[in-house]
């Protein structure tokens, strides 16, 4: 009987799981010496007060940034600041999800929906958010709201015309073969449409996220009392240029964030697209 073949060595699977991941680890690296690159001249600007078209002059460093980071996270109130947008965010991105998913379904697959719903959602989509603020406030009992409101609609669109995208792309071909086998409507829907629509949807849901946080930074900044926007535009009113920076990096983190876990979402539930 031949003998059992020893395990690999802690050298030869480390090796293994590098090639394995080289292209990603490549990426990972170029992407932090990007970043280390940024704060280097970040700081060189900053520290020599570079006016070249633009000026750095009030222009706070990184290491300035880092000193209001860490007297922020001790602060409850910029912590409650950051729990609030995230909320807002969490209710006004979902409420568009459940809305916009299914309607988009629904036109892209019935042409009188289609076409009773398409012309009014077209005018209404070229409206930036910044400008549903007052009729927000009009329409909306509290400021809460009426922020939740606006980003609502900043995310519904992207995500409706995406989904509306995807339902026209999908191959006629497959749905005869449907009706072929003896699918029914719902099977069809359920089998053909949505499964095909799925990548158009996950765009959608990303664009949307981004689109939402832009929608709430600026609802936040003009009617708002708390959240991360009315931080960042109160440290304007009061002359701390640390903290508008960082209210800055704030934001770009969190929907970094919430992109990534809607990017990972759909991983999970389009494992075939990641092959």
């Amino acid at each position: 009987m031949p003998a059992a073949a020893p395990p690999p060595s802690f050298g030869t699977l480390a090796l293994r799981w590098y090639r394995l991941n080289r292209g990603g680890l490549g990426a990972m690296a170029i992407g932090i010496l990007s970043l280390l690159a940024f704060l280097l001249v970040w700081h060189l600007l900053t520290t020599y007060r570079v006016v070249f078209f633009v000026r750095f002059t009030n222009v706070p460093s990184p290491l300035a940034v880092y000193a209001s980071f860490t007297k922020a996270i001790h602060d409850p109130k910029f912590l409650m600041h950051i729990v609030l947008s995230c909320r807002r965010i969490l209710i006004g991105f979902s409420l568009a999800a459940i809305v916009g998913v299914p309607l988009g379904l629904i036109m892209g697959r019935f042409k009188l929906v289609h076409e009773i719903i398409f012309p009014v959602a077209e005018v209404l989509r070229p409206i930036p958010a910044i400008a549903w603020v007052p009729m927000a406030i009009m329409l909306w009992p509290t400021n809460e709201q009426s922020i939740v409101f606006i980003t609502f609609l900043g995310s519904f669109f992207p995500i409706l015309v995406n989904t509306l995208h995807g339902m026209t792309l999908v191959d006629p071909v497959l749905v005869r073969a449907a009706q072929c086998l003896g699918a029914r409507e719902r099977s069809i829907f359920r089998e053909v449409y949505f499964p095909a629509s799925l990548p158009h949807i996950f765009t959608g849901l990303t664009v949307g996220m981004g689109v939402a946080w832009v929608s709430l930074i600026a609802a936040e900044m003009i009617s708002g009392q708390y959240g991360i926007g009315y931080f960042t535009w109160e440290a304007y009113s009061l002359v701390q240029y640390a903290d508008i920076a960082l209210g800055m990096i704030a934001i770009g983190v969190l929907g970094l964030g919430s992109s990534l876990l809607i990017r990972g979402a759909g991983q999970l539930v389009m494992p075939w697209r990641s092959r």
